[in-house]
């Protein structure tokens, strides 16, 4: 049985989430924003690196996420 390649996207600083882009099962393209972060007053867009489609999404608005913090987790 072959294992599903999951891909995760983390959060790469402390940030609040403002919004989340994405609900499980939606399809993403490279370059889509999957979530948009908060830090020092600056709005930072995360962006998925690679297709996929949306296995689980592990934050929701009004989150503080520390770095290294999974994201979203994409399969495909």
């Amino acid at each position: 049985m072959a294992r599903e390649l999951v891909n995760e996207i983390v959060a790469e600083m402390v940030a609040n989430v403002l919004s989340v882009a994405v609900a499980p099962g939606d399809a993403v393209a490279a370059g889509d924003t999957v979530v948009l972060l908060e830090s020092m007053k600056m709005e930072i867009p995360v962006i998925a690196e690679h297709p996929g489609t949306v296995r689980a999404v592990k934050v929701a608005s009004g989150d503080v996420v520390q770095e290294g913090d999974v994201l979203v987790e994409l399969t495909g």
